[in-house]
């Protein structure tokens, strides 16, 4: 583990894929390898980019690196797929849109599946932003699969979220949903040569209007992710959106927030594995003929298991 550690952290690209792999796995090892990767990370900016699917993310995605290498930015992705219902793996490969970094020594890109998560992310997601903050990379971007109603789990994982819309796929009505429009700290109206962009636009400020002040108000910027235009202009707020974090008390609350949603994530997997081996036990000692022909409930059998837990 020390000479793959160390590997990855020197930017060998098949180390970090080796690092990936084993918490995307959740292999035995990896809660020892986050435990020395974390005190290497906290420098990268973590970028989410969510949206309907077929918004165009990719395509924008891959726009938006050449404008951070041109500053001379590491840049890492992390492409949130649809999950093979058969291997668990990403099934459609975004990274194919992004075909013109392949190569490039400073980009690397990672196709990850969603594992049925709704929350448009998977459970590793947060767990590789964090190794690639650790070796080197100076961006972090998050392709999520897809938002829909509640698949906002992006908040939690990245310090600014751009929200990609595009005219003609009801995205009018996509902005009425709050927790929708709440997460957004960008707003990338896409494919804004087609007819309609300017409505989608007009709509996304009144709802900002009507969801009253705050510290940050998030930009609306027109973008076309095929004749390149905007896309500066994101990366221009994207930069001005995390000096308001490092240099805010709503950043520094947003900061804290994050931990706390980290631990409660961490903390809840630990349960639900405690839990799951407890509730082996008892189907293996035979309680569900017990409860079959109802010599016992679920509710009393529920609390015992727990109080066996905790005790």
């Amino acid at each position: 583990m020390e000479e793959l550690l160390k590997r990855a952290f020197s930017g060998d690209p098949r180390a970090i894929g080796r690092l990936i792999s084993l918490v995307e796995s959740e292999a035995p090892t990896a809660k020892e390898l986050m435990k020395q990767i974390y005190p290497h990370t906290g420098k990268a900016h973590v970028i989410g980019v969510t949206g309907s699917p077929g918004a165009g993310k990719s395509t924008f995605v891959d726009r938006l690196i050449s404008y951070y290498k041109n500053d001379g930015k590491k840049v890492g992705v992390i492409a949130i797929d649809p999950s093979s219902p058969y291997t668990g793996g990403a099934i459609l490969g975004d990274r194919l849109r992004m075909q013109s970094h392949a190569l490039d020594p400073d980009v690397y890109i990672r196709s990850m599946g969603s594992r049925g998560n709704l929350g448009g992310v998977s459970r590793a997601t947060h767990e590789a932003a964090l190794i690639l903050d650790a070796c080197g990379y100076d961006v972090v971007i998050i392709e999520t699969v897809g938002v829909g109603q509640s698949e906002v789990d992006i908040v939690k994982i990245a310090d600014s979220v751009c929200l990609v819309l595009v005219p003609g796929m009801g995205d009018d009505v996509q902005i009425m949903k709050a927790g929708i429009m709440e997460i957004a700290d960008v707003f990338v109206i896409n494919k804004s040569d087609k007819d309609g962009a300017d409505k989608v636009a007009s709509d996304v400020q009144l709802m900002l209007k009507l969801l009253g002040e705050k510290e940050w108000i998030p930009p609306v910027v027109m973008v076309s992710s095929y004749k390149n235009t905007g896309v500066d202009q994101v990366k221009t707020e994207l930069d001005g959106h995390r000096h308001f974090l490092e240099s805010s008390e709503e950043g520094k609350k947003r900061r804290y927030s994050k931990l706390e949603m980290e631990v409660e994530a961490i903390l809840r997997g630990e349960i639900s594995l405690i839990v799951e081996r407890a509730w082996k036990e008892e189907r293996e000692a035979g309680i569900l003929d017990k409860l079959a022909c109802r010599s016992c409930d679920p509710y009393t059998l529920t609390a015992d298991i727990i109080s066996k837990i905790v005790q």
